[in-house]
Parts: structure tokens; sequence; C-alpha cells
């Protein structure tokens, strides 16, 4: 089970549309959009990351949290350029996920592509689903699935 340990991103979404899209720094970083759906025995999270380079990404699992920051550089910029338009947010961006104890902290496999960030999180062996066998004195053995 996968949850979001993030309980007033709604607020700090309003706060920065009220107030400015304003960078996020490493001590209040900005937080991610993803997407987070189970496939089969694995659960699988998309993080959004457009123009961060894959060296700029930290991936941590500590105590089943797991924390992703990345951080987006402005673009260097000559002396004799005048920005026109600045509206692409730069800064620390981070998200914390709690990883349920269904889940293989052990094993999770991130890939990053067209600026996406794709973390694989299996389910562990002990919750996924299994046979128990049942012997009675009469009749034999049973199966029950469990």
């Amino acid at each position: 089970m996968l949850m979001r340990t993030d309980p007033f991103r709604e607020l700090d979404r309003l706060t920065q549309q009220v107030l400015g899209n304003a960078p996020g720094t490493w001590s209040r970083p900005t937080a991610m959009p993803m997407d987070a759906y189970r496939a089969g025995d694995e659960f699988v999270v998309c993080f959004d990351l457009p123009g961060v380079s894959a060296d700029a990404i930290e991936l941590d699992v500590e105590r089943n949290v797991l924390t992703v920051k990345a951080e987006r550089r402005p673009l260097p910029h000559g002396e004799d350029v005048e920005m026109q338009v600045s509206e692409r947010p730069f800064g620390v961006f981070s998200r914390q996920l709690f990883l349920g104890d269904t889940l293989d902290a052990d094993n999770i496999k991130a890939s990053y592509d067209s600026g996406v960030l794709t973390l694989r999180i299996p389910v562990s062996e002990k919750a996924k689903p299994r046979k128990i066998t049942i012997e009675s004195a009469d009749s034999g053995r049973k199966e029950i699935n469990a």
C-alpha cells in the first residue's frame, strides 16, 4: 500500500497560485506532480521532472519512507540576454511517500526518460496471495485460497 505524507499539499498549491510560483529551496522544496498505480505484482510511481538532469535527482529510502528530491537549475544566460518571459519554475522539488509493509523497499527500480522519473516497487512475497493446505483426519488434504 502506498500512502501520501503531504497533507498540506493542496494548501501549498493554492498559496503558490495566489502568490506566484516561487521556486523551492533545499529547506522548503516545492512538491512535484506524480501518478501512482498498481500493475500486477508491483506499484509504479511516475514523477514529472521536465528539464531536470538525471544527476540532479536524489532517491532515498529510510524506514519505509521514500524521498525523491530534484533540482531544476536556471538556464545559464549571458550578460546580453534580456528575459522576456520566465514562467518555468526552477529550484528544488521534493516528495515523500510512505511505503507500506506490503512493498519491497529493498528492490526498487528507477528509470528516467523524457523528463519522467519512473519507480517500480515490487509487492513483497508475504503480501502476495497464496494457497494454504488444510489437513483433515477424515477427508485428507484440501487447498484454500488465502
